[in-house]
């Protein structure tokens, strides 16, 4: 599955899913369905790699989803989208999750005024997320100002183009969230 770690190279031709879809080694073409377990797990892995998060930190999520009211796979969505560096990229400010997390590291942001260069700083609504006036002479800034934003702030963000900024508006909820992710089966995973 494409998961578009790559950023515009998985929108061109280059991409490796487009050149050979299928696994690599001599078995690729020919590698049966799964068990069960191996169906949640690869869920799992896609969901941690699509969000660049590590075992450890995955696994903390799902614990605070489960601890909060309602349903423990959306609020697991939840959490991992009102990420810094996911809403860094949602609001179109790096081509990639790798380069917004580079952003958020390299201190390019602000957090209601605030340097944050923490990628997993958990946004609120209401925080409104800045690019430093310092940063005006970074490479992204400098293109993001010269060609404009190239995609639509999902529903849950308001974009402010001309002050590069965004503010939070509300949580997303499942219906905001475009990644084709299963999190049924990563809450059946970690439940057993």
């Amino acid at each position: 599955m494409k998961l578009f770690l790559k950023g515009e190279r998985c929108l061109s031709d280059k991409c490796a899913m487009e050149k050979r879809p299928f696994a690599p080694g001599e078995h690729g073409r020919r590698r049966p369905k799964g068990s069960e377990y191996s169906v949640q797990l690869r869920e799992k892995q896609k969901a941690k790699r699509t969000y660049g998060l590590l075992e450890k930190q995955f696994r903390n999520y799902y614990y605070l989803a489960v601890k909060q009211k309602g349903i423990t796979g959306e609020n697991l969505l939840q959490l991992l989208e009102t990420r810094l560096d996911n809403v860094v990229y949602r609001l179109s400010f790096a081509f990639s999750r790798n380069e917004a997390r580079q952003m958020v590291r390299h201190n390019h942001l602000s957090v209601n005024g605030k340097s944050v260069n923490i990628p997993s700083y958990r946004i609120r609504p209401g925080d409104v997320i800045s690019i430093n006036e310092k940063s005006g002479k970074v490479r992204r800034v400098k293109e993001l100002l010269k060609s404009g934003f190239k995609s639509k702030a999902p529903d849950w963000l308001q974009l402010d183009e001309a002050n590069l900024s965004g503010k939070i508006l509300r949580f997303p909820s499942r219906d905001d969230i475009d990644a084709q992710i299963q999190e049924q089966l990563i809450v059946e995973l970690y439940s057993k």
